[in-house]
């Protein structure tokens, strides 16, 4: 650990003008407020966040930053307050401590709950300066590096996979490749320790079958280059056991096959010389075809550029080449880090400056529930890219296998939302079409387009998956909005009184709901009852007219089947739901009591060996539920004219759920309650007679 006058001299080593007295008040501050606190490893709680310190301070952080990294822990672990932390270290600390700090002791919320709380939290801050993000991962790092100390598996497992799936790519964004392969290493040891340890000693067989391999190769690129006037530094490396796990997985083949396991770093003055570089290699050994990539002409988004190639040397070895200039080596090791980004302008917001953060904060403001947030959030990190272009040549990055859908949300949402077709290339291809490198694509749109529900299924981009699910809620809830305020308008014409202004806000108020919406809401998803709401609307009367109309019938009856025992217990099958008017026989059970089922029912065929009983309805039956599936046009309206027919044909809706949705019809299921089998026959043929609905059928369990 890193003692405070050491700590500070690395930061005015590398900053004079660095404010020391901030940094020794931080690091005082942070060793008396953690006290005796310990880590799972027995050593004291405070040199975790000293650690952190140091390594920012290896990326030459400013001093905000240092003490940042040296009280992030103090809110969450301390008694020390927000206030007390401004008040002795400024505004800015203040701020970046907070943003880094999790939201801690969340009652009545689940693990994934908190964990999406956590991260909302994170990306908001780290909007605002990504500084919070710098802090953050390396926390994150040094708590993966002390990982093995906690000892229960399931908590360093849930560890290992949030860093696996949140921040390793979170640090591969921001072009850290040195935090994210470090995260990644550790997280695959964690996660997957068989595998990992069958790599590692392979890895060492190798080593010691090759013998110096890689400052043999090394030494022979360094000369063939200086041979053709080209001065490089040449080093070579073997690739970590997690980079080749993940080529095994993704190529399908054993250890044994894979070729490619070392690779080297040619580092040059100037861009041209990397040219220069690749062409003396691929003059030299023979190139791997379809393994080039150019990301100094076509940078990565978080500013990542080299040349990547692989050529085959000596018997057969494949050999991974990267070729760039010193600059462009140090943003590969440290990323934005290296260029101290938020210091060009403090006053700019991190999300402007990365469109992919600004992507992110869409998916947080789009996201439904907790677990949807952290799905989309873990699609919008990961990056496989392939590049495509508008037609005016502007260059969109998107993952591997995103559609022209994907490309329309990259461009802006409101292409998306109004996208009805697409060419690439210049043709007109199916909207689920994977795009390839180099696609230039065109986005066909129309005004009256809406996203449609089908798109979900083949977009691979969190940021258009998000927006397609939101569209679809929005939608529903309409729909919900619209059923609710004609079962209400029902509710209140069945009444024999005319209602006053203030009779809805005063029905509310003993419903105790927030809004008119809550109430139609409620009565779209049956949720509240029609009593209830009668009885609010005019308390001390409840018009129940399914009551009413039993009532006038025979208050006594309940169900009337001829052909049955007086007395037996009876009970209406629900396979079959029949309903007075149907042809129906009675099954006897072992109990002695009798199922009523149709004549048609299909479970009849396994009634074979108990006894059958001819049935038939009385005269006096209080009617049933039944099941009806109805398929209506996806147009404004649609929904209210089938309620507006079930109720002219004295109809009760019961229940209603949407069962299938697709771009030109939606398919909904409705329990109505009916007097018998010819008052359904009236409510089928009044539903068909209308445009809206294309076809409805009774259903059957």
């Amino acid at each position: 650990m890193l003692r405070q006058f050491e700590l500070v001299e690395k930061v005015k080593a590398y900053d004079p003008s660095a404010d020391e007295d901030l940094l020794n008040r931080a690091y005082v501050f942070s060793v008396k407020a953690h006290g005796s606190q310990l880590r799972a490893s027995g050593d004291p709680y405070f040199s975790h966040p000293i650690e952190v310190a140091g390594i920012l301070t290896d990326l030459k952080l400013d001093d905000e930053t240092i003490a940042t990294a040296i009280l992030h822990d103090t809110l969450e672990d301390t008694v020390a307050t927000p206030e007390e932390v401004e008040a002795l270290f400024g505004k800015n600390v203040a701020r970046l401590v907070d943003g880094v700090t999790k939201l801690s002791r969340i009652e009545a919320q689940t693990e994934s709950e908190r964990a999406a709380e956590n991260f909302r939290k994170f990306l908001l801050a780290m909007s605002d300066d990504i500084r919070v993000l710098l802090v953050k991962l390396a926390d994150r790092l040094h708590n993966m590096r002390t990982l093995h100390f906690i000892k229960d598996p399931e908590k360093r497992k849930r560890i290992a996979r949030e860093t696996m799936d949140i921040y390793a790519p979170l640090a591969e964004r921001i072009g850290m490749y040195e935090f994210m392969d470090e995260m990644k290493q550790v997280s695959f040891r964690e996660l997957e320790p068989e595998a990992y340890q069958s790599i590692t000693t392979r890895l060492e067989r190798l080593r010691a079958a090759g013998g110096d391999q890689l400052t043999r190769i090394s030494t022979e690129i360094k000369d063939v280059l200086g041979s053709h006037g080209v001065d490089a530094d040449v080093a070579g490396r073997e690739k970590r056991p997690f980079s080749i796990w993940r080529k095994m997985q993704e190529r399908h083949i054993p250890f044994e096959q894979l070729s490619d396991v070392i690779a080297f770093r040619v580092i040059v003055d100037k861009p041209d010389d990397c040219y220069r570089a690749l062409g003396v290699i691929h003059q030299r050994w023979p190139m791997v075809p379809g393994r080039f990539k150019d990301f100094i002409s076509t940078p990565k988004r978080n500013g990542y550029r080299s040349l990547h190639t692989t050529i085959i040397h000596g018997d057969h070895m494949r050999v991974e080449i990267q070729i760039r200039t010193r600059g462009m080596h140090e943003q590969a090791e440290m990323g934005l880090a290296a260029h101290w980004a938020y210091k060009q302008d403090e006053n700019a917001r991190a999300s402007e400056r990365y469109p992919w953060l600004s992507d992110l904060l869409e998916i947080l403001d789009q996201a439904g529930s907790p677990e949807e947030l952290m799905e989309n959030a873990k699609l919008g990190l990961y990056q496989d890219q392939v590049f495509c272009f508008t037609p005016k040549g502007e260059l969109i990055q998107l993952p591997r296998g995103a559609t022209p859908v994907d490309f329309a949300y990259a461009v802006h949402s409101k292409i998306g939302e109004t996208t009805v077709g697409a060419k690439v290339n210049g043709r007109v291809v199916p909207l689920r079409t994977a795009l390839a490198n180099g696609d230039q694509v065109e986005i066909l749109r129309s005004a009256r387009q809406q996203p449609d529900a089908t798109w979900e299924s083949f977009v691979v981009t969190a940021k258009a998956r998000a927006a397609i699910r939101r569209f679809i809620r929005h939608k529903e809830h309409e729909e919900q909005s619209a059923l609710g305020e004609r079962l209400l308008a029902d509710i209140i014409k069945r009444l024999d009184v005319k209602l006053g202004e203030s009779a809805i806000d005063d029905a509310l108020k003993r419903l105790g709901l927030h809004d008119r919406q809550d109430l139609v809401l409620g009565l779209a998803a049956h949720r509240i009852e029609d009593d209830a709401v009668i009885d609010a609307l005019l308390p001390g009367r409840i018009l129940n007219a399914r009551a009413k109309r039993r009532a006038k019938r025979n208050p006594k009856a309940k169900l009337s089947i001829k052909g049955l025992t007086p007395g037996v217990s009876v009970h209406l099958a629900q396979c079959c739901s029949p309903i007075p008017g149907d042809r129906i026989i009675g099954i006897r059970r072992q109990s002695g009591s009798i199922d009523v089922h149709t004549i048609d029912c299909s479970t009849l065929a396994d009634a074979d060996g108990r006894e059958w009983l001819d049935l038939g309805w009385g005269d006096d039956n209080d009617g049933a539920v039944v099941r009806l599936s109805a398929v209506l046009r996806n147009e404004t309206g649609s929904l209210a004219t089938m309620t507006g027919v079930l109720a002219k044909q004295g109809a009760n809706i019961v229940n209603m759920r949407t069962h299938h949705r697709d771009r030109d019809f939606h398919t909904f299921v409705v329990d109505v309650e009916v007097d018998n089998l010819a008052h359904l026959t009236n409510i089928i043929g009044a539903l068909r007679a209308t445009d809206a609905v294309t076809s409805v059928e009774r259903m059957k369990a």
